[in-house]
């Protein structure tokens, strides 16, 4: 298994002696690889938020070229958003 020399600050070094001690861990190199399982997990959910994001700008920007929109004055938005989760969508000109 590859050896990584890191540096930590020590509340980072206090909390790996914590969870060790305590039983969580057998060592601190398992503590690291868990929190790197974690962080690679974060970026995976992360991607998968952005991706959907993406797509759902994506169709809202094809929405717009189709001209399917609301048009809404800014004194109308409150209404119209309460409209929204109110019951059946009905259209604002």
């Amino acid at each position: 298994m590859p050896t990584r020399n890191i540096s930590l600050t020590a509340a980072q070094d206090s909390f790996i002696k914590q969870i060790v001690g305590s039983g969580e861990y057998q060592n601190a190199s398992e503590a690291v690889r868990d929190a790197l399982r974690a962080l690679q997990q974060r970026r995976r959910e992360n991607a998968a938020k952005l991706k959907a994001l993406r797509a759902a700008i994506k169709q809202g920007l094809s929405s717009i070229e189709r001209g399917d929109v609301d048009h809404v004055e800014a004194g109308q938005l409150g209404s119209y958003l309460r409209s929204l989760t109110a019951g059946p969508r009905k259209r604002v000109r």
